[in-house]
């Protein structure tokens, strides 16, 4: 890009930000099956009506911007409640999962070269484990073991993993639930193992925390995950996802305060300018994500949170039962929560191509690779989308018998 001689108008910038999104697909229909999390356009304008109301504001000044840290504990308070945690637990508002992982995992290390001393740490995890894991341990200098799943049920191999646990692992890791299948891990038989061994447990409820405890309410099964499980000790939860608020919010909760002011807390004072105190990654901080979040809690209320877990777990029922109906699809089991596979039934039948064919109908797919497969993450907006979708599935069934997609190998989108 050229940067023009004189500034453009806004009619003309709208103008060429429309036309650049002209070939994106389309989350107002419910076509995507990832990236978003949508209820519908009032509480989008609530969103960014107090997203602009704090658009220029900075978090990491919290002397200079008093409101926005009551706002922050106001949302803090809110999700350390619905998740069991303890009187004295303690939370950081953060930009994303990948940022409240990366935190947990550094805590871990710090917790754990402080009290045991070690100085080559690793974390033994379930090969579900979200990718944010290895990550923040590539960045971190630490060890992460992935272990297979049990083979019926994709979940947490409680013995698998505990047979790679040695005098250098610090911590384990637990899903609530895991993103490739939608199932909880058995974070209660692995917080027994973290207390036996002394080690860290994280639980990854980016997911599924802020939508778990209302299914939970509607009469759905759903197994303990959070801290009322003991051995837990720091928990991830996307207030972004199904929080349903604006993007770039998300939770990292501690059991204790101590743990945040002892090992997870950067407090600077090399430098001519005095201390520098940081709980995340970031240094500045978007004011904005903060408010946003806020509005949506108070904007949805426990009503509203109750209605969107209600839409999702209607909207997979309906979706669940129409996909049994097509010939040659079935859907892996079990399935949890708004997560689902679709896969082949037939031999004869390459799921790769059905979603070639989908793609083609103007259907974003997220592509399953172990075991091939169509993945689905629902939200309440995908209500929408139901009886286009399964119709559309059929044709590409079709489609796909009679050679008119391609097959090809099959690739996450995330």
């Amino acid at each position: 890009m050229k940067l023009p001689e004189k500034g453009l108008a806004w009619p003309e910038i709208e103008a060429r930000l429309n036309d650049a999104k002209k070939d994106d697909f389309s989350w107002r229909e419910g076509r995507m099956a990832v990236y978003y999390y949508y209820l519908d356009d009032e509480l989008a304008e609530v969103q960014k009506r107090a997203y602009a109301a704090f658009w220029t504001e900075n978090s990491l000044g919290k002397r200079a911007f008093p409101s926005l840290a009551k706002l922050e504990n106001d949302v803090i308070d809110f999700g350390l409640a619905l998740m069991n945690a303890p009187e004295d637990a303690a939370g950081t508002f953060t930009s994303g999962g990948s940022e409240s992982i990366f935190l947990a995992v550094q805590t871990a290390r710090d917790w754990a070269r402080a009290t045991k001393g070690i100085e080559r740490p690793n974390f033994v995890v379930p090969r579900t484990a979200h990718p944010a894991f290895s990550r923040a341990g590539h960045a971190l200098g630490i060890d992460v073991r992935r272990v297979p799943t049990t083979r019926n049920d994709f979940k947490a191999d409680v013995g698998a993993i505990a047979s790679r646990i040695d005098d250098n692992t610090i911590g384990l890791v637990g899903s609530a639930p895991c993103y490739p299948f939608g199932v909880f891990d058995p974070i209660r038989e692995l917080g027994a193992l973290a207390q036996s061994r002394g080690l860290w447990l994280h639980v990854d409820a980016c997911v599924g925390g802020f939508l778990s405890p209302y299914v939970k309410r509607l009469g759905h099964a759903v197994p303990d995950w959070d801290f009322s499980v003991p051995g837990v000790m720091s928990l991830s939860a996307d207030l972004h996802k199904h929080g349903m608020a604006a993007k770039g919010a998300s939770l990292m909760m501690l059991r204790a305060k101590e743990l945040k002011e002892k090992h997870q807390t950067f407090d600077f004072r090399e430098w001519e300018r005095g201390p520098y105190v940081a709980w995340t990654m970031q240094g500045t901080r978007p004011g904005g994500a903060i408010a946003a979040a806020w509005a949506t809690l108070n904007y949805l209320g426990d009503e509203g949170y109750l209605r969107c877990a209600r839409m999702i777990m209607d909207n997979k029922k309906a979706l669940i039962d129409g996909i049994g109906r097509i010939p040659g699809l079935a859907v892996l089991e079990p399935s949890e929560l708004s997560i689902f596979v679709t896969r082949s039934a037939d031999p004869a039948l390459d799921i790769g191509a059905v979603s070639d064919a989908m793609g083609t109908r103007g259907w974003l797919i997220g592509r399953q690779v172990e075991p091939p497969g169509i993945h689905m993450h629902l939200n309440p907006s995908h209500e929408r989308m139901v009886g286009d979708y399964l119709g559309d599935l059929a044709w590409a069934v079709g489609q796909a018998r009679q050679g008119g997609a391609r097959p090809r190998e099959a690739g996450s989108t995330y």
